[in-house]
C-alpha cells in the first residue's frame, strides 16, 4: 500500500501545495503522491483517525483546522503549543504529534525572499486567528523590539497580545479604525497583513487593512495572503513607496520545514518554488 501524504482543509481546490509538494517528492525520486483532502469540519475527527494507519506519512492542515485537530491528536511541539495551532501532522512512535512550520516558515520568507530581518524591528500585524499566533510568534523569535496587534475585535487582539506576552516582549493590541491605526502603522518598519482582507473569493477581497497613506515608505509590507499575487494591501504599499512582498513565499518554506520532518531529507527547495513559478 502506498504512503499517506497530503494536505487537508475546507475547501481545499484552491491550495498549492500539492503542485510543490509533488515536485519536491519526483526531485528527489520518493514515489508517493501528495494528495489534497477536501474535509468539511464534521468529518475532520474520521479523517485524524484514518491518520492513526502505520501508512500515514503525514500531513499538512490549513483552514479551518488548525486549532480543531489539537485535542485529536496526541502531542505539540514546543512551536505549536506556544503558538496554539498545528499545520502539521506527523506520525512519532506511534503517535500524531502536532507541529506548527507558520512561524519558521514566516521567519524565513521575510529573511530569505523579502530581504527583511526583523531583529529590533517595530511591526504591525493585521489579524488575530491562528496566522497573526504565527507571525507574531515568528516576529517574537525573530527579536522584534515591538509589535502591535490589529484587529476588528479587539478583544481578540488583546487575547493574543496576552499569549504572546513573555519578559521584554509585550504586544500591544489596537483597533482597525483610521485613528487607532494611525498611531502605530506610520511608526512601522514591517506591516504583516493575516486577515482574509484581499484575498480572491474571501469576504473582502478589494479591501485592505491599512491605506497608503499611513504607510511608511521605508517599510515593508508582507501579505500572507497569496492568491491574488498583487492583493490591495500590496497594492497600497506600492503607491506609498514601500516595499511589497507576496505570501508564496511563506506557503513554499512552512511546506519546506514540514516536507523535511516528514521525509527526513533536505527539501529541493528551488524545484518548490519553481512548481508555482516563482523563483526563490
Amino acid at each position: 500500500m502506498s504512503k499517506i501524504f497530503g494536505v487537508m482543509g475546507h475547501p481545499i481546490a484552491h491550495s498549492k501545495s500539492p503542485l510543490f509538494q509533488q515536485a519536491a517528492l519526483d526531485h528527489l525520486g520518493i514515489e508517493v503522491t501528495f494528495e489534497a483532502w477536501d474535509v468539511p469540519p464534521e468529518q475532520l475527527a474520521d479523517k485524524v483517525a484514518s491518520f492513526r494507519s502505520p501508512d500515514f506519512l503525514a500531513g499538512c492542515v490549513t483552514l479551518p483546522h488548525k486549532q480543531a485537530i489539537m485535542p485529536l491528536i496526541d502531542g505539540l511541539d514546543e512551536t505549536a503549543e506556544a503558538i496554539g495551532a498545528v499545520n502539521w501532522v506527523i506520525p512519532v512512535d506511534g503517535k500524531l504529534i502536532g507541529h506548527n512550520t507558520d512561524s519558521p516558515g514566516l521567519l524565513r520568507a521575510l529573511r530569505e525572499s523579502a530581504g527583511f530581518d526583523p531583529e529590533g524591528c517595530s511591526a504591525v500585524v493585521f489579524g488575530a486567528g491562528g496566522a497573526a499566533r504565527a507571525a507574531v510568534h515568528a516576529l517574537k523569535t525573530g527579536g522584534a523590539e515591538s509589535v502591535a496587534i490589529a484587529n476588528r475585535t479587539v478583544s481578540r487582539a488583546q487575547s493574543l497580545a496576552a499569549d504572546m506576552t513573555d519578559g521584554r516582549f509585550r504586544p500591544t493590541a489596537v483597533g482597525i479604525d483610521s485613528t487607532s491605526l494611525a498611531d502605530v502603522v506610520p511608526y512601522a518598519s514591517l506591516l504583516v497583513n493575516t486577515s482574509s482582507m484581499g484575498m480572491e473569493g474571501g469576504p473582502a477581497p478589494h479591501e485592505s487593512p491599512v491605506p497608503a497613506e499611513l504607510i511608511s515608505a521605508d517599510a515593508t509590507c508582507y501579505d500572507a495572503v497569496y492568491a491574488p499575487p498583487e492583493t490591495p494591501f500590496l497594492l497600497e504599499a506600492e503607491r506609498a513607496g514601500a516595499q511589497p512582498a507576496g505570501g508564496i513565499s511563506m506557503l513554499i518554506y512552512q511546506g519546506v520545514v514540514g516536507f523535511e520532518l516528514a521525509i527526513g531529507k533536505p527539501a529541493p527547495v528551488a524545484e518548490m518554488f519553481a512548481a508555482v513559478g516563482v523563483k526563490e
